[in-house]
């Protein structure tokens, strides 16, 4: 492949943990027991998250479309 100089820009479709937290606004503890306690009575439901080995990453269109689902409109 042929490299003419350009500066290509490559934007990430996921997020790590932390990056997630601060993009929602909430913490990471937050996340982290939405994974592990699932879906709770009277809870927010937690995201919908990737796991690849033991990493977790979270798809900024899911976000988008979770944090959607949450949206009051008058």
């Amino acid at each position: 492949m042929k490299n003419d100089g350009a500066i290509v820009t490559v934007t990430p479709k996921t997020l790590t943990e932390s990056e997630a937290a601060v993009y929602l606004g909430i913490s990471k503890s937050t996340l982290r027991q939405g994974r592990c306690d699932g879906r709770r009575n009277n809870r927010m439901p937690p995201p919908p998250y990737l796991r690849i080995g033991r990493k977790i990453l979270y798809d900024i269109s899911d976000l988008d479309r979770w944090l959607s689902g949450f949206r009051i409109e008058f």
